[in-house]
């Protein structure tokens, strides 16, 4: 079937950029084998509709004429499909490739994919290898949160959403109403960073806290739309990554390496224990969670008393 329906998209583009005029259904069923073993009508005109959707979803621009008979007709000019010649080094190949790479575990593999085949099929050429000039390095970006998806969707098309949101500190989930801005993703975590209309003010989300689902709320922003350069720094401090303090932290031998990587100082306790000093901004104490009793907070007090918080609230369920 596959084959079958490959064969038939190939057969109409041909038809239609092989044309000097505008083609109508007619013609068109009758000059494709495929379209005259249509059981009907209806069934002509629906496989129709969706080849000729899906050959404009591929990159084909398909243009639709009505002649003075009123009778609409369709073809593919040369010039309007006719990619300017594109020239990419071997780096630059190689970086496309890789962003393509990135992109397997999520739905837009196949538009990454798909859009390294226009490039070859503008010029890129063959002699580079996209994906094999560094194909030592595997990178990933895991979309695993049902969320992703219609969020990404909801901050291309500037539309509010409304979702429930559980705070690591909340035993519950509470619905939020957020103006989302971008999609960040930090330590393999993704984040939504927006406008919180019920809060008046800027938040950041971490997805994976997000319960049930992300529902479309209403039409444009009331609040403005930062530089994505801003929406990164937001993201950045509240996953942590802007610190302006020390912590320190107990840490057991073996563990936390996320951690000690980040750790200014570090000393052997002994008894299985190493004693860190890491940098200190906002979300933390979320971090220092996820390592359950291989941490213990030392100082400063407010910390200690943070994550001590959060684990209670994880206790309770």
């Amino acid at each position: 079937m596959a084959i079958a329906k490959a064969e038939r998209l190939m057969n109409l583009a041909l038809c239609l950029l092989g044309t000097r005029r505008p083609l109508s259904k007619r013609e068109l069923r009758e000059s494709i084998e495929a379209y005259l073993e249509a059981g009907s009508d209806d069934a002509f005109n629906r496989m129709f509709e969706r080849d000729k959707d899906d050959l404009r979803e591929l990159g084909l621009v398909i243009e639709t004429v009505e002649n003075i008979e009123g009778e609409v007709g369709y073809l593919a000019r040369g010039d309007s499909n006719r990619l300017p010649p594109i020239t990419l080094d071997a780096e630059e190949a190689a970086a496309l490739g890789l962003a393509a790479k990135v992109w397997q575990q999520a739905r837009l593999a196949g538009a990454a994919s798909g859009a390294l085949q226009k490039l070859r099929a503008a010029g890129l050429p063959e002699d580079v290898d996209p994906y094999g000039a560094h194909s030592a390095l595997e990178p990933r970006i895991p979309v695993h949160e049902a969320a992703f998806e219609p969020l990404m969707l909801a901050c291309r098309d500037r539309r509010p959403v409304l979702f429930d949101y559980r705070k690591a500190s909340a035993a519950r989930p509470e619905p939020r109403h957020v103006e989302p801005w971008a999609l960040e993703c930090w330590r393999g975590h993704w984040y939504l960073a927006g406008w919180d209309r019920d809060r008046g003010a800027e938040r950041v989300f971490r997805l994976s806290r997000i319960t049930g689902k992300v529902r479309a709320r209403g039409t444009g922003f009331t609040a403005p739309v930062p530089d994505v350069v801003t929406v990164r720094e937001t993201v950045a401090g509240w996953a942590g990554e802007s610190a302006d303090r020390s912590a320190l932290i107990r840490l057991r031998s073996g563990a936390g390496y996320p951690l000690r990587a980040k750790a200014v100082k570090v000393r052997d306790l002994g008894d299985g224990w190493d004693e860190l000093e890491i940098p200190y901004g906002h979300g933390l104490d979320a971090w220092l969670v996820e390592f359950g009793p291989d941490v213990v907070v030392l100082e400063p007090a407010e910390l200690r008393a943070d994550v001590v918080d959060r684990l209670r609230a994880v206790a309770k369920g």
